[in-house]
């Protein structure tokens, strides 16, 4: 319990702290990576380049400062950190560093202001906060361990089989060396592979995007240009090579309900959706499953959606293409915009509705949601970036 002379001193510098959040984060990565360069594993180059990384932190810290007496209101992000810590196997002993590179990043962007009683509120509350997400996160550890087939920690897996899905998408069959069966998981849920390239160890969150009965992990992932990890796996993993994996993790999943669920992806972003579409079918939801690609070439999993629909009367599929090809003229072409999902979407039934895929397309579809009066609850979504850049696109 934070005490009441340093919550004054969080209150009375918080107005500060908000409007230098970023300046703080800006000093606070680099700082640790030169102090601890042993955790720069666990974060994302591409997130640290891009500034994400350091946004998201930066809102992380003045939410929870601003909510020291409500932080029920924060449990969505709460269970998003627990879960992205879970997938990547921090430990207790991770917060210190945190701690103390965060303290000194605060000292070093106000100077003298940062008073050792102004560290020491901001320490303290710190630790109030490591000490939820250390007991929420070890709740997960427990969890996936004692499930069939769990685990706690890192796994070996080793690559059975590699399936292009198109021209940019490439699907990996994984399969324990241990020969034990795999855990199951939640339909939308994630793994971190943890790869050697260069020698050093990597860290990446992907999808599982089959259904979660199979005796195998399948992660399917798409070769972004420039990406370090999309490229190794695309070019250089191959049947009988090994990674790691960790047991899945993520809060997105498929709920337990019966409305209308509509599955709306852009790109890359429909791999959970694969790992849902069956399940959800069988459960005898009805499903219209959205998907909007570039063109044919850079369309996956078409044939096996194709096939659900002929198996499944339950299913209403919906294609659409932004740059289409000749001989596509058989896909509607556009964007998947605010007039083509009131045309689409079952809204007069109420729907759930999951969406996922790049930021502009997440924002579009937030913006178009809104506009169309999906209620905000029945909205589901995975966003990596700071929510507010999401949210804010209905403004």
């Amino acid at each position: 319990m934070l005490s009441a002379q340093s919550r004054e001193i969080i209150d009375a510098t918080l107005p500060a702290v908000k409007e230098n959040a970023r300046n703080i984060t800006d000093v606070f990565y680099p700082l640790m990576f030169k102090r601890y360069p042993q955790v720069k594993a666990y974060f994302n180059d591409a997130h640290q380049a891009q500034g994400t990384q350091r946004q998201a932190l930066a809102n992380a810290v003045v939410a929870y400062a601003s909510n020291l007496d409500r932080l029920e209101l924060l449990g969505d992000a709460v269970a998003l950190i627990v879960h992205k810590h879970a997938s990547l196997n921090i430990l207790p002993e991770h917060y210190p560093i945190v701690g103390e590179c965060l303290l000194a990043a605060i000292k070093e962007v106000f100077g003298d202001v940062a008073t050792d009683e102004v560290l020491n509120a901001w320490g303290e509350a710190y630790q109030q906060l490591a000490d939820i997400l250390i007991s929420a996160e070890e709740a997960v550890y427990q969890a996936n361990e004692q499930k069939p087939g769990g685990w706690r920690g890192e796994r070996e897996f080793r690559l059975v089989r590699k399936e292009p899905e198109s021209e940019v998408i490439t699907s990996f069959y994984l399969e324990p060396t241990d020969g034990e069966p795999v855990a199951a998981f939640k339909p939308g849920q994630y793994t971190t592979v943890i790869l050697e390239i260069d020698g050093e160890t990597t860290r990446r969150n992907y999808s599982l995007s089959d259904s979660p009965d199979k005796p195998y992990y399948r992660i399917s992932v798409k070769r972004e240009a420039g990406g370090r990890v999309s490229n190794h796996l695309h070019d250089n993993l191959n049947p009988g090579d090994t990674v790691r994996l960790t047991a899945p993790c993520g809060d997105f999943v498929l709920s337990d309900s019966d409305r209308p669920l509509v599955l709306l992806s852009g790109g890359v972003g429909l791999t959970p959706t694969m790992s849902m579409l069956r399940p959800a079918l069988t459960s005898g939801r009805e499903v219209h499953f959205v998907h909007g690609a570039l063109n044919s070439a850079t369309h996956a999993f078409k044939a096996a959606v194709d096939q659900l629909g002929e198996e499944f009367d339950n299913l209403e599929i919906s294609y659409c293409y932004s740059e289409p090809l000749p001989g596509d003229d058989s896909i509607a072409t556009g964007l998947l915009d605010r007039a083509r999902l009131a045309s689409l979407l079952p809204l007069e039934k109420n729907p759930e509705v999951y969406f996922l895929g790049p930021k502009p397309f997440m924002q579009s579809c937030y913006r178009s949601l809104s506009e169309l009066n999906v209620p905000k609850e029945q909205l589901r979504y995975e966003f990596f970036g700071p929510l507010e850049s999401l949210e804010g696109a209905v403004a």
